[in-house]
């Protein structure tokens, strides 16, 4: 009865602590459902999950791991890699919400499918993107920047312009919904 006992706080603990790619290791029918025992791409499965394949699932990325919960309540966690960081930014006009961690699956902005033009500088000048961009079919941009940077960020449409600054370290938020784009 002891060892019973100490084996299930041992995975409890492990649970807890985020050790391994799955947090739910008994749950490989349902992560094999959704593709994630199966070693692939965190990149792919990001955007899978924001093209709405992830079916029944729930699907947020932190600053460092994707997390995704399925029907069953089974949760998975994904490192993201180590040099890149994604952030989802809703540009709006007149609705926004507040938000830090990104849900791939349930955040919307208001701005569905609508081309911006997007100019992103680090601090030293350098341009790292600079290009027209669509909106996901969520209203959010999509982007993988390199990690441990502070960014401008300058984004226009539709004659109006929002500017902002954001970076991307290790507890920095994935989701950035306050450009209001203004004339």
């Amino acid at each position: 009865m002891k060892k019973k006992l100490l084996f299930l706080c041992i995975a409890i603990l492990l649970s807890i602590s985020g050790c391994g790619n799955a947090i739910n290791q008994d749950a490989e029918t349902s992560a094999d459902s959704h593709q994630l025992s199966k070693g692939a791409d965190v990149k792919q499965l990001v955007n899978d999950y924001i093209q709405g394949k992830g079916n029944d699932t729930f699907a947020s990325i932190t600053s460092t791991q994707l997390v995704v919960t399925d029907s069953k309540e089974n949760q998975y966690t994904y490192d993201l890699p180590a040099d890149e960081f994604f952030v989802s930014i809703a540009p709006f006009i007149e609705q926004t919400h507040p938000c830090a961690t990104h849900s791939l699956t349930n955040c919307r902005g208001e701005m569905v499918e609508e081309e911006f033009a997007v100019t992103i500088k680090d601090m030293e000048g350098n341009v790292v993107v600079n290009d027209s961009l669509t909106s996901n079919s969520q209203g959010f941009i999509d982007l993988w920047l390199p990690r441990n940077k502070a960014y401008t960020i300058k984004i226009s449409a539709k004659g109006k312009t929002a500017e902002s600054r954001f970076s991307t370290f290790e507890e920095d938020n994935t989701c950035i919904t306050n450009m209001q784009l203004l004339k």
